[in-house]
Protein backbone atom coordinates (compact mmCIF):
# COMPACT_ATOMS: atom_id res chain seq x y z
CA UNK A 1 0.00 0.00 0.00
CA UNK A 2 1.38 3.42 -0.95
CA UNK A 3 2.17 6.00 1.72
CA UNK A 4 -0.89 7.93 2.90
CA UNK A 5 -1.23 11.16 4.83
CA UNK A 6 -3.52 10.48 7.78
CA UNK A 7 -5.02 12.88 10.31
CA UNK A 8 -6.36 11.46 13.59
CA UNK A 9 -8.37 13.42 16.14
CA UNK A 10 -9.02 13.01 19.85
CA UNK A 11 -10.43 15.15 22.67
CA UNK A 12 -7.16 15.10 24.66
CA UNK A 13 -3.74 13.52 24.28
CA UNK A 14 -0.37 12.74 25.79
CA UNK A 15 1.66 13.75 27.69
CA UNK A 16 -0.94 15.27 30.03
CA UNK A 17 -3.63 12.66 29.37
CA UNK A 18 -3.19 8.90 29.03
CA UNK A 19 -6.59 7.21 29.37
CA UNK A 20 -8.05 4.65 26.98
CA UNK A 21 -8.91 6.91 24.03
CA UNK A 22 -5.49 8.53 24.16
CA UNK A 23 -3.73 5.14 24.29
CA UNK A 24 -5.79 3.84 21.36
CA UNK A 25 -5.10 6.94 19.24
CA UNK A 26 -1.39 6.83 20.10
CA UNK A 27 -1.10 3.09 19.38
CA UNK A 28 -2.81 3.41 16.00
CA UNK A 29 -0.62 6.40 15.10
CA UNK A 30 2.56 4.52 16.01
CA UNK A 31 1.57 1.46 13.99
CA UNK A 32 0.70 3.59 10.95
CA UNK A 33 4.07 5.35 11.21
CA UNK A 34 5.84 1.98 11.33
CA UNK A 35 4.18 1.14 8.02
CA UNK A 36 5.50 4.26 6.38
CA UNK A 37 2.41 6.44 6.50
CA UNK A 38 2.52 10.12 7.46
CA UNK A 39 0.45 10.70 10.60
CA UNK A 40 -0.63 13.86 12.41
CA UNK A 41 -2.94 14.26 15.39
CA UNK A 42 -5.40 17.05 16.18
CA UNK A 43 -6.36 17.12 19.83
CA UNK A 44 -8.47 19.17 22.16
CA UNK A 45 -7.21 20.43 25.49
CA UNK A 46 -8.93 22.06 28.49
CA UNK A 47 -7.53 25.56 28.09
CA UNK A 48 -7.94 28.74 30.06
CA UNK A 49 -11.03 30.88 29.55
CA UNK A 50 -8.75 33.94 29.45
CA UNK A 51 -6.95 32.98 26.23
CA UNK A 52 -7.55 35.07 23.13
CA UNK A 53 -8.89 33.29 20.08
CA UNK A 54 -5.56 33.51 18.26
CA UNK A 55 -3.79 31.99 21.28
CA UNK A 56 -5.91 28.85 21.45
CA UNK A 57 -3.74 26.88 19.05
CA UNK A 58 -0.30 25.36 19.41
CA UNK A 59 1.77 22.44 18.14
CA UNK A 60 4.20 19.99 19.71
CA UNK A 61 5.87 16.64 19.08
CA UNK A 62 5.24 13.56 21.16
CA UNK A 63 7.42 10.50 20.56
CA UNK A 64 7.77 11.18 16.87
CA UNK A 65 4.15 12.26 16.31
CA UNK A 66 3.39 15.87 15.41
CA UNK A 67 0.37 17.09 17.36
CA UNK A 68 -1.84 20.11 16.67
CA UNK A 69 -3.76 21.30 19.70
CA UNK A 70 -6.86 23.42 20.28
CA UNK A 71 -7.20 24.94 23.76
CA UNK A 72 -10.92 24.63 24.34
CA UNK A 73 -12.79 26.42 27.12
CA UNK A 74 -16.43 26.92 28.02
CA UNK A 75 -16.42 30.60 27.22
CA UNK A 76 -17.83 32.68 24.33
CA UNK A 77 -15.70 32.39 21.20
CA UNK A 78 -16.05 32.89 17.45
CA UNK A 79 -19.39 34.62 18.02
CA UNK A 80 -20.88 31.69 19.96
CA UNK A 81 -22.44 32.43 23.34
CA UNK A 82 -23.95 29.01 24.13
CA UNK A 83 -21.57 26.95 26.22
CA UNK A 84 -23.35 23.76 25.17
CA UNK A 85 -22.84 24.64 21.52
CA UNK A 86 -19.20 25.58 22.12
CA UNK A 87 -18.79 22.01 23.40
CA UNK A 88 -20.25 20.06 20.48
CA UNK A 89 -20.18 22.49 17.51
CA UNK A 90 -17.19 24.73 18.07
CA UNK A 91 -16.80 27.18 15.18
CA UNK A 92 -13.30 28.28 16.17
CA UNK A 93 -12.05 24.69 16.23
CA UNK A 94 -13.74 24.07 12.87
CA UNK A 95 -11.96 27.05 11.29
CA UNK A 96 -8.63 25.76 12.60
CA UNK A 97 -9.41 22.27 11.29
CA UNK A 98 -10.18 23.65 7.84
CA UNK A 99 -6.79 25.39 7.80
CA UNK A 100 -5.16 22.09 8.77
CA UNK A 101 -6.95 20.27 5.95
CA UNK A 102 -5.65 22.86 3.51
CA UNK A 103 -2.13 22.64 4.93
CA UNK A 104 -1.79 18.87 5.39
CA UNK A 105 -4.04 17.66 2.56
CA UNK A 106 -4.67 14.31 4.29
CA UNK A 107 -5.83 11.28 2.34
CA UNK A 108 -7.83 10.03 5.33
CA UNK A 109 -9.29 11.61 8.47
CA UNK A 110 -10.19 9.29 11.33
CA UNK A 111 -11.97 10.72 14.38
CA UNK A 112 -11.40 8.92 17.69
CA UNK A 113 -13.16 11.63 19.69
CA UNK A 114 -14.76 15.00 18.90
CA UNK A 115 -15.36 16.48 22.34
CA UNK A 116 -13.77 19.96 22.65
CA UNK A 117 -13.47 20.02 18.84
CA UNK A 118 -17.07 19.50 17.74
CA UNK A 119 -18.88 17.50 15.08
CA UNK A 120 -18.65 20.47 12.74
CA UNK A 121 -15.32 18.95 11.72
CA UNK A 122 -17.27 16.23 9.93
CA UNK A 123 -19.03 18.76 7.72
CA UNK A 124 -15.69 20.37 6.88
CA UNK A 125 -13.97 17.16 5.86
CA UNK A 126 -16.98 16.07 3.80
CA UNK A 127 -16.97 19.42 1.97
CA UNK A 128 -13.28 18.90 1.29
CA UNK A 129 -14.10 15.50 -0.28
CA UNK A 130 -11.70 13.70 2.05
CA UNK A 131 -12.80 10.23 3.23
CA UNK A 132 -13.72 10.46 6.92
CA UNK A 133 -14.20 7.69 9.48
CA UNK A 134 -14.83 7.45 13.21
CA UNK A 135 -14.27 5.13 16.16
CA UNK A 136 -16.55 6.21 19.06
CA UNK A 137 -14.75 5.43 22.32
CA UNK A 138 -17.62 6.54 24.54
CA UNK A 139 -21.20 7.83 24.12
CA UNK A 140 -20.36 11.51 23.69
CA UNK A 141 -22.03 11.89 20.27
CA UNK A 142 -25.31 10.82 21.91
CA UNK A 143 -24.92 12.01 25.50
CA UNK A 144 -23.50 15.43 26.53
CA UNK A 145 -21.63 13.78 29.41
CA UNK A 146 -20.35 10.94 27.25
CA UNK A 147 -21.26 8.45 29.97
CA UNK A 148 -25.05 7.95 29.96
CA UNK A 149 -25.10 8.74 33.68
CA UNK A 150 -27.49 11.15 35.43
CA UNK A 151 -26.50 13.88 37.88
CA UNK A 152 -27.29 11.62 40.85
CA UNK A 153 -25.11 8.83 39.48
CA UNK A 154 -28.00 6.72 38.17
CA UNK A 155 -27.63 5.14 34.74
CA UNK A 156 -29.40 6.84 31.83
CA UNK A 157 -30.76 5.09 28.75
CA UNK A 158 -30.09 8.17 26.61
CA UNK A 159 -31.76 11.45 25.60
CA UNK A 160 -35.55 11.56 25.82
CA UNK A 161 -37.79 12.61 22.92
CA UNK A 162 -36.89 16.30 23.17
CA UNK A 163 -33.77 15.92 25.33
CA UNK A 164 -35.74 17.09 28.35
CA UNK A 165 -33.83 14.69 30.60
CA UNK A 166 -30.57 16.22 29.34
CA UNK A 167 -31.86 19.71 30.23
CA UNK A 168 -32.88 18.43 33.66
CA UNK A 169 -29.44 16.87 34.16
CA UNK A 170 -27.62 20.05 33.18
CA UNK A 171 -29.81 22.33 35.30
CA UNK A 172 -29.74 20.14 38.41
CA UNK A 173 -25.96 19.70 38.26
CA UNK A 174 -24.94 23.28 37.39
CA UNK A 175 -27.60 25.54 38.94
CA UNK A 176 -27.60 26.24 42.65
CA UNK A 177 -30.47 27.32 44.82
CA UNK A 178 -34.11 27.28 43.80
CA UNK A 179 -33.57 26.69 40.06
CA UNK A 180 -31.41 23.63 40.64
CA UNK A 181 -33.85 22.21 43.19
CA UNK A 182 -36.83 22.72 40.88
CA UNK A 183 -34.95 21.00 38.04
CA UNK A 184 -34.34 17.96 40.25
CA UNK A 185 -38.04 17.68 41.08
CA UNK A 186 -39.51 18.20 37.61
CA UNK A 187 -40.16 14.96 35.68
CA UNK A 188 -38.41 14.57 32.33
CA UNK A 189 -41.74 14.71 30.47
CA UNK A 190 -42.28 18.22 31.83
CA UNK A 191 -38.82 19.19 30.68
CA UNK A 192 -39.57 17.70 27.26
CA UNK A 193 -42.63 19.96 27.03
CA UNK A 194 -40.53 22.98 28.03
CA UNK A 195 -37.98 22.15 25.32
CA UNK A 196 -40.66 21.57 22.70
CA UNK A 197 -42.35 24.91 23.43
CA UNK A 198 -38.97 26.65 23.43
CA UNK A 199 -38.12 25.23 20.02
CA UNK A 200 -41.53 26.33 18.73
CA UNK A 201 -40.75 29.85 19.99
CA UNK A 202 -44.01 30.12 21.90
CA UNK A 203 -42.37 30.46 25.31
CA UNK A 204 -41.63 33.89 26.77
CA UNK A 205 -37.94 34.59 27.26
CA UNK A 206 -36.39 32.97 30.32
CA UNK A 207 -32.84 32.47 31.68
CA UNK A 208 -30.63 29.94 29.86
CA UNK A 209 -33.06 29.69 26.94
CA UNK A 210 -30.16 29.64 24.49
CA UNK A 211 -28.68 26.62 26.28
CA UNK A 212 -31.98 24.77 26.22
CA UNK A 213 -32.15 25.26 22.46
CA UNK A 214 -28.55 24.08 22.10
CA UNK A 215 -29.22 20.90 24.06
CA UNK A 216 -32.41 20.27 22.11
CA UNK A 217 -30.53 20.53 18.80
CA UNK A 218 -27.42 18.61 19.84
CA UNK A 219 -28.47 15.03 19.12
CA UNK A 220 -30.09 15.67 15.73
CA UNK A 221 -27.09 17.71 14.54
CA UNK A 222 -24.60 15.09 15.69
CA UNK A 223 -26.49 12.14 14.19
CA UNK A 224 -26.96 13.92 10.85
CA UNK A 225 -23.21 14.51 10.72
CA UNK A 226 -22.35 10.93 11.70
CA UNK A 227 -24.40 9.73 8.77
CA UNK A 228 -22.10 11.68 6.43
CA UNK A 229 -19.09 9.60 7.47
CA UNK A 230 -17.84 6.86 5.17
CA UNK A 231 -17.87 4.38 8.05
CA UNK A 232 -18.18 4.28 11.85
CA UNK A 233 -16.07 1.53 13.42
CA UNK A 234 -18.13 0.55 16.47
CA UNK A 235 -16.14 -1.32 19.15
CA UNK A 236 -18.95 -3.51 20.47
CA UNK A 237 -22.56 -4.57 20.13
CA UNK A 238 -23.88 -2.21 22.81
CA UNK A 239 -22.39 0.83 21.07
CA UNK A 240 -23.81 -0.34 17.74
CA UNK A 241 -27.28 -0.69 19.26
CA UNK A 242 -27.12 2.80 20.77
CA UNK A 243 -26.04 4.38 17.48
CA UNK A 244 -28.83 2.61 15.60
CA UNK A 245 -31.38 3.54 18.29
CA UNK A 246 -30.67 7.23 17.76
CA UNK A 247 -30.70 7.21 13.98
CA UNK A 248 -27.29 6.27 12.63
CA UNK A 249 -27.82 4.40 9.37
CA UNK A 250 -27.00 0.66 9.51
CA UNK A 251 -24.83 0.80 6.38
CA UNK A 252 -22.60 3.41 8.03
CA UNK A 253 -21.64 1.09 10.91
CA UNK A 254 -19.04 -1.67 10.94
CA UNK A 255 -18.12 -3.45 14.17
CA UNK A 256 -14.54 -4.10 15.25
CA UNK A 257 -13.15 -4.51 18.78
CA UNK A 258 -10.20 -2.37 19.85
CA UNK A 259 -6.66 -3.67 19.52
CA UNK A 260 -3.87 -3.40 22.11
CA UNK A 261 -0.08 -3.52 22.20
CA UNK A 262 0.53 -6.14 24.93
CA UNK A 263 2.62 -8.86 23.26
CA UNK A 264 2.03 -12.61 23.08
CA UNK A 265 5.29 -12.97 24.97
CA UNK A 266 3.77 -11.09 27.89
CA UNK A 267 0.90 -13.56 28.09
CA UNK A 268 3.26 -16.54 28.10
CA UNK A 269 5.39 -14.98 30.81
CA UNK A 270 2.50 -14.48 33.22
CA UNK A 271 0.46 -17.61 32.45
CA UNK A 272 1.85 -19.82 35.21
CA UNK A 273 2.18 -17.38 38.08
CA UNK A 274 0.99 -18.51 41.48
CA UNK A 275 -1.06 -16.07 43.54
CA UNK A 276 0.20 -17.37 46.87
CA UNK A 277 -1.63 -16.62 50.11
CA UNK A 278 -1.89 -12.83 49.63
CA UNK A 279 -4.18 -11.82 46.78
CA UNK A 280 -2.67 -8.96 44.76
CA UNK A 281 -5.55 -6.80 43.54
CA UNK A 282 -5.12 -3.93 41.09
CA UNK A 283 -7.04 -0.91 39.82
CA UNK A 284 -5.71 0.84 36.70
CA UNK A 285 -7.52 3.87 35.33
CA UNK A 286 -8.75 7.40 35.73
CA UNK A 287 -9.41 8.35 39.34
CA UNK A 288 -12.89 9.75 38.72
CA UNK A 289 -16.21 8.86 40.40
CA UNK A 290 -17.67 7.10 37.34
CA UNK A 291 -14.71 4.68 37.35
CA UNK A 292 -15.78 3.44 40.79
CA UNK A 293 -12.47 3.18 42.63
CA UNK A 294 -14.28 4.12 45.87
CA UNK A 295 -16.49 1.06 45.42
CA UNK A 296 -13.37 -1.10 45.22
CA UNK A 297 -11.74 0.45 48.30
CA UNK A 298 -14.87 -0.12 50.39
CA UNK A 299 -15.16 -3.70 49.12
CA UNK A 300 -11.49 -4.31 49.85
CA UNK A 301 -11.84 -3.06 53.42
CA UNK A 302 -14.38 -5.85 54.07
CA UNK A 303 -11.82 -8.56 53.19
CA UNK A 304 -10.01 -10.43 55.98
CA UNK A 305 -6.95 -8.54 57.20
CA UNK A 306 -3.61 -9.68 55.85
CA UNK A 307 -5.10 -11.76 53.02
CA UNK A 308 -4.96 -9.20 50.20
CA UNK A 309 -3.21 -6.04 49.03
CA UNK A 310 -4.66 -3.36 46.74
CA UNK A 311 -2.55 -1.39 44.25
CA UNK A 312 -4.24 1.70 42.78
CA UNK A 313 -2.76 3.17 39.60
CA UNK A 314 -4.00 6.57 38.43
CA UNK A 315 -3.37 10.31 38.53
CA UNK A 316 -4.24 11.83 41.87
CA UNK A 317 -4.00 15.44 40.63
CA UNK A 318 -6.56 15.20 37.81
CA UNK A 319 -9.59 15.34 40.13
CA UNK A 320 -7.98 16.25 43.46
CA UNK A 321 -11.20 16.33 45.51
CA UNK A 322 -12.11 12.79 44.50
CA UNK A 323 -8.54 11.58 45.00
CA UNK A 324 -8.58 13.09 48.48
CA UNK A 325 -11.79 11.20 49.20
CA UNK A 326 -10.13 7.94 48.07
CA UNK A 327 -7.16 8.62 50.33
CA UNK A 328 -9.54 9.30 53.21
CA UNK A 329 -11.29 5.99 52.60
CA UNK A 330 -7.93 4.20 52.54
CA UNK A 331 -6.60 5.90 55.67
CA UNK A 332 -5.10 3.51 58.24
CA UNK A 333 -5.11 0.65 55.72
CA UNK A 334 -1.47 -0.09 54.97
CA UNK A 335 -2.44 -2.75 52.46
CA UNK A 336 -3.97 -0.10 50.14
CA UNK A 337 -1.24 1.54 48.08
CA UNK A 338 -1.53 4.51 45.69
CA UNK A 339 1.05 3.86 42.99
CA UNK A 340 0.68 6.85 40.66
CA UNK A 341 0.86 6.36 36.90
CA UNK A 342 3.13 4.51 34.50
CA UNK A 343 4.01 4.67 30.82
CA UNK A 344 1.74 2.48 28.72
CA UNK A 345 4.77 0.42 27.66
CA UNK A 346 5.04 -0.76 31.30
CA UNK A 347 1.55 -2.22 31.53
CA UNK A 348 2.89 -5.74 30.98
CA UNK A 349 5.07 -5.45 34.09
CA UNK A 350 2.27 -3.94 36.17
CA UNK A 351 -0.22 -6.67 35.24
CA UNK A 352 2.38 -9.39 35.80
CA UNK A 353 2.56 -8.28 39.45
CA UNK A 354 -1.22 -8.64 39.96
CA UNK A 355 -3.42 -11.67 40.57
CA UNK A 356 -6.61 -9.88 39.60
CA UNK A 357 -7.58 -6.60 37.97
CA UNK A 358 -10.79 -4.95 39.19
CA UNK A 359 -12.84 -2.70 36.89
CA UNK A 360 -15.60 -1.32 39.17
CA UNK A 361 -17.12 1.10 36.64
CA UNK A 362 -20.38 2.88 37.39
CA UNK A 363 -21.19 3.68 33.75
CA UNK A 364 -21.80 1.48 30.73
CA UNK A 365 -18.18 1.71 29.57
CA UNK A 366 -17.09 0.95 26.05
CA UNK A 367 -14.83 -2.04 26.69
CA UNK A 368 -11.91 -0.42 28.54
CA UNK A 369 -8.57 -1.16 26.87
CA UNK A 370 -7.17 -2.25 30.22
CA UNK A 371 -9.49 -5.27 30.13
CA UNK A 372 -7.93 -6.41 26.85
CA UNK A 373 -4.48 -5.81 28.31
CA UNK A 374 -5.35 -7.95 31.33
CA UNK A 375 -6.64 -10.72 29.08
CA UNK A 376 -3.40 -10.66 27.08
CA UNK A 377 -1.40 -10.88 30.31
CA UNK A 378 -3.56 -13.76 31.57
CA UNK A 379 -4.68 -11.62 34.51
CA UNK A 380 -8.28 -12.43 35.54
CA UNK A 381 -10.71 -9.51 35.68
CA UNK A 382 -13.43 -8.81 38.25
CA UNK A 383 -15.69 -6.19 36.70
CA UNK A 384 -19.06 -4.46 36.76
CA UNK A 385 -21.66 -6.39 34.80
CA UNK A 386 -22.20 -3.99 31.90
CA UNK A 387 -22.76 -4.97 28.23
CA UNK A 388 -19.51 -3.47 26.91
CA UNK A 389 -17.58 -5.44 29.53
CA UNK A 390 -19.53 -8.71 29.50
CA UNK A 391 -18.87 -9.07 25.76
CA UNK A 392 -15.25 -9.73 26.77
CA UNK A 393 -15.43 -11.04 30.33
CA UNK A 394 -17.57 -14.16 30.82
CA UNK A 395 -18.62 -14.65 34.41
CA UNK A 396 -16.79 -17.58 36.05
CA UNK A 397 -14.96 -18.36 32.80
CA UNK A 398 -12.23 -15.76 32.30
CA UNK A 399 -13.25 -13.48 35.15
CA UNK A 400 -16.02 -12.61 37.57
CA UNK A 401 -18.82 -10.09 37.13
CA UNK A 402 -20.61 -8.25 39.91
CA UNK A 403 -23.56 -5.88 40.15
CA UNK A 404 -22.29 -2.38 39.38
CA UNK A 405 -22.02 -0.24 42.51
CA UNK A 406 -22.72 -3.18 44.84
CA UNK A 407 -19.85 -3.10 47.34
CA UNK A 408 -20.92 -6.32 49.07
CA UNK A 409 -21.18 -8.24 45.79
CA UNK A 410 -17.70 -7.10 44.75
CA UNK A 411 -16.29 -8.01 48.16
CA UNK A 412 -17.86 -11.48 47.89
CA UNK A 413 -16.24 -12.02 44.48
CA UNK A 414 -12.82 -11.01 45.82
CA UNK A 415 -13.40 -13.22 48.87
CA UNK A 416 -13.92 -16.17 46.52
CA UNK A 417 -10.54 -15.57 44.93
CA UNK A 418 -8.96 -15.66 48.37
CA UNK A 419 -10.81 -18.74 49.64
CA UNK A 420 -11.27 -20.94 46.57
CA UNK A 421 -7.99 -22.65 45.80
CA UNK A 422 -7.22 -22.68 42.08
CA UNK A 423 -10.02 -20.29 41.04
CA UNK A 424 -7.65 -17.46 40.04
CA UNK A 425 -5.46 -19.91 38.13
CA UNK A 426 -8.42 -21.42 36.28
CA UNK A 427 -9.73 -17.98 35.30
CA UNK A 428 -6.21 -17.06 34.16
CA UNK A 429 -6.00 -20.15 31.93
CA UNK A 430 -9.29 -19.21 30.28
CA UNK A 431 -8.26 -15.64 29.39
CA UNK A 432 -8.77 -14.91 25.70
CA UNK A 433 -6.00 -13.56 23.53
CA UNK A 434 -7.20 -10.09 22.42
CA UNK A 435 -6.74 -8.45 19.07
CA UNK A 436 -3.40 -6.72 18.57
CA UNK A 437 -2.96 -3.13 17.47
CA UNK A 438 -1.37 -4.53 14.31
CA UNK A 439 -4.57 -6.43 13.45
CA UNK A 440 -6.76 -3.49 14.42
CA UNK A 441 -4.81 -1.20 12.07
CA UNK A 442 -5.11 -3.85 9.34
CA UNK A 443 -8.88 -3.61 9.78
CA UNK A 444 -8.85 0.19 9.68
CA UNK A 445 -6.75 0.20 6.52
CA UNK A 446 -9.09 -2.36 5.00
CA UNK A 447 -12.11 -0.15 5.81
CA UNK A 448 -10.37 2.88 4.33
CA UNK A 449 -9.25 1.15 1.15
CA UNK A 450 -12.49 -0.82 0.65
CA UNK A 451 -14.29 2.49 0.76
CA UNK A 452 -12.07 3.76 -2.06
CA UNK A 453 -12.89 0.69 -4.14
Amino acid sequence: MSCMKILLTTHQFFPEYSAGTEVLTYSVARELLKRGHMVHILTGYPGSADLGEDDRFDEYDFEGIHVYRFHHAYTPMAGQTSMIEVGYDNRLATRYFEKLLHKLKPDIVHFFHLNRLGTGLIDSVVRACIPAFMTPTDFWVICPTGQLVLADGELCSGPSAYAGNCVKHLASSTQKGRLGNVAKLLPSVSMDLLVRLTQAEVMPRYPHQVEVRAIASRLAINIARLNKLRKIISPNKFMTEKLLQYGVLPNVIAQSAFGIDVSVQAAEETLHRSPGHILRIGFIGTLAPHKGCHILINAFKALPAGRAVLYIYGKTDELPEYSAELERLARNHDSIKFCGTFHNSKIREVLAALDVLVVPSLWYENTPLVIYSAQAAKCPVVASDFPGISEVIQDQVNGLLFEAGNTKDLSNKLHRLIDESGLATQLSLNCNKPKSTLTYVDELLSAWTLDEA
